[in-house]
């Protein structure tokens, strides 16, 4: 009784709910889910929280030792291979592909799941895709993710954090990240107008057609030889690789061809429809795996039936639903492009308002500077022309009494012409009496050589006369004394006669001598007094001329020159007496 009260006590504490979480391409959920739930119930509360109702592409796996396993919806959760580990960890994927992305995925939750499982298996190389191909997705990735290019906004560089390449195809050429990105946006620019869920529909168009999209391969080996192939399962069938190619298939058989597929413990048998032709056996080394690969051609072969029939209730009102979506969506994206155009618009002629409001308050700035320049510069001119009114009267008054000063130096050089034509008439004169005296001393000077010579000669005759009469004398009478005396006597009156004559002739000539140098001496003392006069004369008169020239200088607003000093063209010869 006492063991039996232990047992129940345990079952008591026993937790009712355990904690899984969910592993979706965008985002991680937890749930608390009940002991009895079975996998469709937890499948079903993971689609209903996603919003996802084409349920029949995904499932939830998880992993099991060293590979992978899909939930199965009519166990419990708890009773199969599950981890142990408190939350479960799940990851909610693709389990099955479309063979036409266009027509099957209807809703966009689908189409955005599929998208990026498909672009992480790019990324992974679990898809091998061409670099030409690589660029042309990630472009599409660019577009899905950013919207349309806008130079302005998308600089050089914003794709730096983002991973758009499988890494092989970044190694297989010597290209920089800025070489790739300059690629990827040429094209990311061309695809200006597509809408998100556009460019992931586009995404998916072109992966559809890579060789390697929706296959799982599984290692297996051949009944006979015992040789390494891969078995690939998809859409279409299922297709034999050798071990080193998963691009190209050694053998297909899609599922219109298959008339049976079934195993027994390690032995796959796949019997075509021809009967003719022959039955294919392969061998899986792990019971685990080959329940997986039954599990994938189930569901891909029920998929590809189900293609083949009449779209049931469900999925024609969803399609119906998501063309009336797509519709309003394609309405709402062109009321929005409409209204992003004239807001666009309304920015651009905002901002041309805005530039032609700055211009103009930058023109009206520049006008007031302009009005207060010339306001400036009309006071600045009205005192300058209030200033050259000045300086013309200035001007004016000192012209007329530059004319003033003219006239009267004009006058004054008049007279000054007239004073000098007479003081050069005297000096003339006194030139030409002065050769006169000269001439006239000349003539005195030769006139007393001769009176000189005359006088010496009757010196010379008296003596010849005296000595003449005294040899008469002493022949003719006899000497005594009185008649000497006597005739010395009146020798020596006639002698002194004689002499005085001479001396007064010499004594008249010595004082006309003395008069003529007195008159010679007095006349060059005139001329010098004339010639410093005429100096003075024309020394005055240059001043004269020179004034008036600086005087219609200042009047003309010239600066004044130094006055020109000509040579005198007076020469005075004095000759002397």
């Amino acid at each position: 009784l006492a063991s039996k009260m232990s047992i129940l006590g345990l079952k008591k504490k026993q937790p009712k709910t355990f904690k899984v979480k969910v592993i979706t391409m965008d985002a991680e959920m937890e749930f608390s889910c009940e002991v009895k739930w079975k996998g469709k119930d937890l499948f079903d509360l993971v689609c209903r929280t996603v919003g996802l109702r084409e349920t029949w592409f995904f499932g939830l796996r998880y992993t099991v030792k060293d590979t992978y396993a899909w939930l199965k919806t009519e166990k419990r959760v708890l009773d199969q291979e599950v981890p142990k580990d408190s939350p479960i960890t799940f990851h909610f994927l693709a389990k099955f592909f479309p063979e036409k992305v266009e027509e099957e995925l209807v809703q966009e939750i689908t189409q955005h799941l599929f998208f990026l499982q498909v672009k992480k298996q790019i990324l992974d190389e679990e898809i091998f895709c061409s670099p030409e191909a690589s660029v042309l997705l990630a472009s599409y990735a660019v577009q899905a993710k950013y919207g349309d290019y806008e130079p302005n906004f998308h600089k050089p560089g914003f794709l730096a954090q983002d991973e758009l390449l499988p890494k092989r195809v970044l190694m297989q050429y010597q290209m920089t990240a800025d070489m790739w990105e300059e690629k990827i946006t040429a094209w990311y620019a061309e695809h200006r107008g597509i809408a998100r869920d556009e460019a992931e529909m586009d995404y998916l168009k072109i992966a559809q057609d890579l060789d390697m999209y929706g296959v799982s391969y599984f290692a297996i080996t051949q009944n006979k030889r015992d040789t390494d192939l891969l078995l690939g399962v998809d859409a279409q069938g299922l297709h034999i690789y050798s071990p080193n190619s998963k691009l190209n298939p050694n053998k297909s058989f899609p599922w219109s061809g298959i008339r049976n597929i079934s195993y027994s413990e390690k032995e796959f048998t796949i019997k075509p429809l021809d009967k003719k032709k022959d039955v294919f056996k392969f061998y899986s080394s792990q019971l685990r795996v080959n329940k997986l690969i039954l599990q994938l051609c189930i569901g891909n072969h029920d998929l590809f039936m189900r293609r083949r029939k009449v779209d049931s209730i469900e999925v024609q009102q969803m399609k119906s639903q998501a063309k009336e979506e797509k519709a309003r969506k394609k309405v709402e994206r062109q009321i929005l492009a409409r209204e992003k155009q004239m807001r666009e618009e309304a920015e651009r002629a905002k901002e041309e308002m805005e530039r032609r409001l700055f211009q103009l308050q930058d023109e009206a700035r520049l006008a007031n500077e302009a009005l207060l320049r010339s306001e400036e510069t009309a006071d600045l001119l009205a005192e300058k022309a209030q200033i050259a009114e000045e300086e013309a009267k200035l001007l004016a008054h000192k012209a007329a009494e530059a004319e003033q000063e003219r006239q009267r130096i004009e006058a004054t050089a008049l007279k000054t012409k007239e004073e000098k034509r007479l003081m050069e008439q005297k000096m003339r004169e006194a030139e030409q009496l002065a050769v006169k005296l000269v001439e006239q001393s000349e003539r005195r000077s030769k006139e007393a050589d001769h009176l000189k010579q005359d006088l010496t000669e009757a010196k010379d005759a008296e003596r010849r006369a005296k000595q003449k009469l005294l040899e008469i004398t002493k022949t003719s009478y006899p000497y005594t004394p009185h008649h000497r005396d006597l005739a010395l006597g009146s020798g020596s009156m006639r002698i002194d006669f004689k002499d005085s004559d001479m001396k007064r002739l010499s004594m008249e000539i010595e004082r006309e001598r003395l008069e003529y140098v007195e008159k010679s001496k007095h006349l060059q003392d005139q001329l010098k007094e004339l010639k410093s006069e005429i100096e003075s004369l024309k020394l005055e008169e240059q001043q004269q001329q020179a004034g008036v020239y600086s005087l219609r200088n200042e009047a003309r607003g010239y600066p004044p020159e130094p006055p020109y000093m000509p040579h005198s063209n007076v020469r005075t010869t004095l000759h002397a007496p």
